[in-house]
């Protein structure tokens, strides 16, 4: 008999052990990769060289957030009234081809860093949570801006889900593209994350560390909002950083007028890459379309 309970003993002990070791690593584990996600690495800063050689005029600025924080940007002025703000992706800057893009076609262009990105200030991203405060700021400054009549936005991955979140807002945002927009936050979650065991543990290491709501972070619950404003949803099917079917998601919640783009064999944030020019003839035309001739 002693040696019965013994053994059940020592197998009691042993399964605890496991358990609590096998916790901690899950719990070390998840905050690491939580942190690696909220506090991303910055890249080199951008240089504006493709502008300078492409002969386009602009200037640099800093937007102010209401939360306090300086965004680096560039701005250029508009010939034709109107003016589109441009908005990176995570754990990338402001994106100097489409500067160039739009200012050749006649648009004024206001690109900008992200909190946490570039040469803003922050140290947190949140994909979408606080970066609403970002879209705020560069919108606040354009409008003040001589001669801007009306403004458009075009958004890729992080900043086009973050766009959408701030366009159902924001009535003065009045076109936007959203290319390679992510539905919500969980989707993204998921996708990246597999482990399901993992995943409430990565929900509450974010939520502690940044104060946010992750279900607050849901492009497919609010785009239905931007109607009777447009949006032009683009994206590859390929997969990779958001679900296959993240286009079609977002494009079945949005109201008309809508328009959707989505080619086979394109990766993220691919679309322009593939054919920069058909890409520029389809995004210019859009808003032409919507800025220019209403």
């Amino acid at each position: 008999m002693k040696k019965i309970r013994y053994w059940l003993n020592l197998f009691n002990a042993t399964v605890g052990f496991v358990v609590a070791g096998g916790l901690v690593f899950i719990l070390l584990f998840t905050n690491r990769w939580t942190k690696a996600a909220l506090y991303p690495v910055r890249h080199d800063l951008p240089t504006g060289d493709l502008l300078r050689s492409k002969n386009i005029p602009f200037e640099e600025v800093t937007l102010t957030t209401t939360d306090g924080l300086s965004l680096a940007a560039w701005y250029t002025p508009p010939q034709n009234n109107a003016v589109i703000l441009v908005a990176h992706g995570y754990n990338d800057n402001r994106p100097e081809s489409f500067h160039v893009m739009f200012a050749r076609n006649g648009y004024g262009v206001l690109s900008w860093d992200f909190r946490a990105h570039g040469g803003s200030e922050g140290e947190l991203s949140t994909l979408g949570y606080y970066e609403q405060m970002d879209v705020a700021a560069a919108l606040e400054f354009a409008l003040a801006q001589e001669g801007v009549e009306h403004v458009g936005a075009w958004g890729g991955s992080m900043g086009a889900a973050t766009l959408i979140l701030s366009a159902s807002e924001q009535p003065e945002i009045e076109a936007l593209v959203a290319d390679s927009a992510f539905p919500s936050l969980d989707s993204v979650m998921q996708l990246n994350m597999p482990i399901k065991l993992f995943q409430p543990f990565i929900l509450f290491w974010g939520e502690y560390y940044s104060g946010m709501e992750f279900e607050a972070v849901n492009a497919e619950a609010v785009i239905h909002a931007i109607s009777p404003r447009p949006v032009f949803i683009i994206d590859g099917w390929e997969g990779g950083a958001v679900e296959m079917n993240a286009p079609y998601r977002l494009y079945d919640a949005a109201l008309e007028p809508k328009e959707l783009w989505v080619e086979d064999g394109v990766s993220h944030l691919g679309m322009y890459g593939n054919n920069p020019a058909r890409y520029e003839r389809k995004v210019i035309r859009f808003f032409d379309e919507w800025l220019l001739t209403r």
